[in-house]
Formats: structure tokens, sequence, C-alpha cells
């Protein structure tokens, strides 16, 4: 039987009667909001209930009841399982629903993913456009009904591309030709094409010529990026300035999105955890722990002890290697060219050298399985782990420490820059070590524990000042703690299975939904998965932390100058290959 997303004793039919009902559907848990009542519901449950982050917004099709629902996930700050609640719209254009930005302006760009996968129009929200798709793209790529070119069928394995055992590729069967499609009554030979940058320029144009002293003066657009090497990615800011300081900013997302969502629910439920290492491919441990959850949940999988200790070692080794690469990328980004990276980078080639011997893989490691871990730690790489973790990574991180904690040029150019108060970091959804570096104590591990994080002795450091300096602090406490954690799960890893029951390559999920996250070492890593008791998701999406957290980028940015926009970006953390997907 399906595991229910969040146990609670609201009674949230009983507080809004005639606007609220609890979700009966076998298998989904929460309640269901009368689109005219959302409003007045989700500030009830932010004001009056504590629900103060909300952490995740996506879409959801349902064409056999001409619906198109969407998913609500809220939490507090002070810790406990998330709250889901869902809206429901008839399937027929325009398919609107209240915009929530003005309850939690975190809602901002998952408004907007959920418009472009879905054509859900969010009624006020302050800036509705495409997102991950180009302007100009014709249709809503998440829907059900949606056949995009080279369309074969709905789910893989796709049985036409191996016919008689002979390799056949789809785009020779393609009926659109050279993969375009035109909607009916198009004619390419007579259309005019139009801007596409004009609706991102126009929600730039709040800002108009003033005139000081007599002389006018206009405020001009910059791009940064999508071809920057401090943008990390294919990442796009564009900014406005008032001589060097930014007045307004929006960030141009998209360059790298490959459809993974829509992949992920063609694929087998098996299928997708090597796709998952394609997110922050940082971080492939912890993306492949947060699918298993989601999934493990609906299963009611009991994972053996000796693999819930794997993932641990596994996922806080992953975190520690993860800070040193954005230790490295930050004092590259801030002009101390590539020499104290090395310092970063050197530590990190020894972790990934841990990850290859037992996953295979350095990077995409492909290591979980539902119910377990895919292979044993070994004698010899064990025994490197505890080498690592209680002679050379201590070390290390206290010679990190002294080389920029008492460096003027580095403290200079972080210390008051970038802040962001503790209620517009809640405000706008900002998960992981940016939260914490505003002061609030809030990391999934202890709020709301998975694995066997309860069993560990580890405090969640913080810091006050929430800006550039205090972010960069607050990663080198993260080091100390989980080198804490790995020396506990280390000592105590028992014998035993790795992998609740025998390896399946068909995975049979029971119907209902699901939602696991963990706390990444970028924010909290979510998976909200349906199933429909098929071997492939029914839906399947992330919740990506670079991607929810860039939703605060103008927010840090306005009132900056532009040369400490490099060093903002840096701190945030992102990757575009999760950010896009």
């Amino acid at each position: 039987m399906a595991t229910p997303i969040v146990e609670t004793t609201l009674d949230l039919a009983a507080k809004f009667p005639g606007k609220v009902t609890a979700d009966t559907r076998p298998g989904y848990a929460g309640w269901v909001v009368d689109k005219n009542a959302l409003i007045e519901v989700a500030t009830s449950i932010r004001d009056e209930l504590g629900y103060d982050l909300l952490t995740n917004l996506c879409g959801v099709d349902y064409p056999e009841q001409n619906k198109l629902e969407v998913v609500y996930h809220v939490i507090k700050t002070t810790g406990g399982a998330p709250l889901v609640f869902k809206t429901q719209a008839e399937r027929i254009d325009p398919v609107e629903v209240p915009s929530l930005v003005s309850v939690w302006p975190g809602a901002d760009l998952q408004e907007r993913e959920t418009w472009d996968m879905y054509g859900i129009v969010f009624v006020d929200h302050p800036d509705l456009r495409r997102i991950l798709m180009w302007e100009g793209f014709e249709g809503f790529p998440l829907r059900k009904d949606y056949k995009e070119a080279f369309y074969e069928e709905e789910v893989k394995p796709l049985k036409s591309r191996w016919p008689d055992g002979n390799h056949k590729y789809a785009e020779t069967k393609a009926p659109y030709g050279d993969n375009i499609m035109f909607k009916p009554g198009f004619d390419p030979e007579k259309w005019v094409p139009t801007d596409p940058e004009e609706a991102l320029y126009a929600s730039l144009r709040k800002y108009k010529t003033e005139e000081v002293d007599g002389i006018k003066t206009d405020h001009i657009i910059v791009n940064m990026g999508p071809q920057h090497p401090s943008t990390h990615g294919v990442f796009r800011a564009v900014v406005v300035l008032d001589g060097e300081t930014i007045v307004s900013l929006k960030p141009v997302m998209g360059y790298l999105h490959r459809n993974h969502e829509k992949i992920g629910e063609r694929n087998a439920w098996l299928h997708n955890m090597p796709y998952t290492d394609r997110l922050d491919y940082f971080n492939s441990m912890y993306n492949n722990w947060g699918y298993s959850l989601a999934v493990e949940k609906l299963m009611g999988v009991q994972v053996p002890e000796r693999a819930e200790y794997i993932r641990v070692i596994m996922g806080e080794l992953s975190r520690i290697q993860n800070h040193l690469i954005l230790f490295g990328m930050l004092w590259n980004d801030l002009g101390a060219y590539f020499t104290p990276a090395l310092y970063a980078f050197e530590e990190r080639e020894l972790i990934l050298d841990i990850f290859e011997a037992v996953a295979g893989s350095r990077m995409m490691c492909n290591y979980h399985r539902f119910g377990g871990v895919a292979r044993d730690i070994d004698e010899v790489s064990l025994q490197k782990i505890k080498d690592l973790v209680f002679e050379r990574l201590p070390r290390k991180a206290e010679e990190f420490d002294r080389l920029l904690s008492e460096n003027e040029i580095f403290l200079a150019r972080m210390r008051g820059i970038g802040y962001l108060s503790p209620e517009d970091t809640i405000a706008y959804s900002v998960t992981g070590p940016n939260l914490r570096a505003a002061g609030i104590p809030y990391d999934i591990r202890r709020a709301d524990p998975y694995g066997i994080y309860d069993r560990f002795d580890f405090n969640i450091p913080v810091r006050h000042n929430s800006d550039l300096l205090d972010r960069y602090f607050l990663r080198v406490d993260e080091i100390v703690q989980s080198l804490r954690i790995l020396q506990q799960a280390l000592k105590g890893l028992p014998e035993g299975p790795i992998l609740a029951g025998k390896p399946a390559y068909i995975t049979r999920v029971p119907a209902g939904e699901s939602y696991g996250r963990v706390e990444g070492p970028k924010g909290e890593l979510g998976f909200y998965v349906v199933s429909t008791g098929k071997p492939n998701p029914y839906r399947y999406h992330v919740r990506a932390p670079s991607f929810v957290n860039i939703t605060s980028l103008e927010k840090l940015c306005v009132g900056t100058k532009i040369a400490d926009f490099v060093g903002i970006l840096g701190m945030v953390d992102i990757v575009l290959g999760e950010l896009d997907r």
C-alpha cells in the first residue's frame, strides 16, 4: 500500500467547509482546494498554520478526468513533514488558476515552469512567460496528449527500434520530415518573425530615463551570459544598470533543457536512476537517493541497515566534494586565478576515486537501487575512506579555512555583499546552506529525518549575517559536520545485505503519489512521482534546488555593483544540468 506523503491531524476540510476536501484517491494524500478559494486557503496555511515556505509546485495532467492539477508542498521552517494540497481546473483552454506569488514569492519560477509545460495560466502572475522552452515553442510538452517530433510510443523500451533484431533510426520513420511540425493553417512562406526577446525586455522596462541636474541619463541593459565563464554553464542574466549599480535583473535559462521529466515519464522506474545522475552532475549520489526515497515510499520497501549506512557515507562524501567545487570555482571567479582552486580539486579527486572504485564511475554513479545500493564497499575502498575521513580531510578543512579566512581581499569582496533578510530568504523558497546562513536552522536531516540520520550526533551550522561571507563560512562549517557524521557512520557500519529482495529490471510500483526529498548540498532536492501501477511513472517531477534558489537572484543583486554579480551567483551554487533539466 502506498505510503502517504504526509500524515497530519489538520482537518482543512472542516476549517474551510465547501472550499477544501480530502484527497480520497487511493494512494493519494493531502487536500484538494477549490481554485476560487486558493489564495484565501494558502494565506491561512501560511499565516495561521505556520507553513511559511513553499518548497515544491508542479502540474499533473489527468485527461481521463478532463483535469489539470497543480500540486503544492509547503513546509514549516521550524521542522516537520511537508503539507500537500492541490487545486484543479478543467482541461479546457485557457486553463486558469490563481497565482500564489503574492502569498509565496518563491512560486514565481515554478509557476512559469508549470505554465511552460502544461499551459496552466496563473492569473495575476507578474511575469508569465516561457522559461525552459524557447519563446516561439508551440504546445505544452508535459501534457499527456502532446506528441513530439519523432514520437513512436508512449513508454520505453521502444519496440520499433529493434525489429527482428535489426536497429532502425527513429528519424528515418518520422512523419514530420526534418523535425518540423507546423500548426494548422501556418504558412512558413508568409510568416514574419517577431523579436523573441521582446517579452523578456518588456518585463525589464520598469525604469525610465531620468534627469539629474539637467542631465538626462538612461539605464543600460547588459547581458551576463549565456557564454560567460562565471555563469557556470549556459545561464544568462539580463541586468539593468544605473551606472554600475544593478536596479533590475531577470534570469534566463533553458539553453540546456533536455526534456528530463518527459523522458522520465517514458522510462521504466529503474531506467530513471542513471538519468538522475545527469541533473546535478556533481552530486550523482544524492540525486539517486532522493529518487530512491520517493519510489520506496510507494513500494513500502525497508532498506537494509548496511545499505542505509552506505547511503549516508556516500551522501556526506558527496556534500564535501560539492562544497570543495564551490570553493575552487568561487576563488577563480573572484580573480584568484586557478591556483587556490587546485587545492580544493585535489581533495575532490580523492573522493571521486572512491566513487569510481565502489560504483564504477566517478560522476555518473548510478549507484542506488530501490531498497538499497547496487554494490557493496570493498575493504580496500573502505580503508581509503577511513584514511580520508579520519586523517586527511580534517587537516585539509583547516588548511582551506586558513587560506581564505584571513585574506583581506577575499573578505572585502564577500563581507556585506548579497544580503537577503531571513524573511525574504524564506519567502523566496531558498533552502540549503543559503537558508541557514540567514539564521534559519532548517535542515531536512534534522527537521524531517530520512534514512538513519536520526542516529547520528551532529550540529546544524547556522550563520546570521546572510551575506556572501557567511554563506562561505557556513559551507566550511558543514564540511566539519559531514566529517563528524562520516566518522560515526564508518565506526558503526554493520555487516549484512545491501539490497532488499532480488535485483529487478522492471519494477512494479503501487498506484499513488509520493514526494521524496533529501538535504542535498545545494538545498532541498525533491522528487514528486505518481504511479498508476504500470512499469512507468505517470508523473515524474524534479524539485531542483538550483532552479528554485535562483528565484531570489534579483532580490540578492538589486542595489549591488555589477562587479559583485559574479560572487553572488557563484554563492547561490547552481548547476545547469539540474536547473534546466
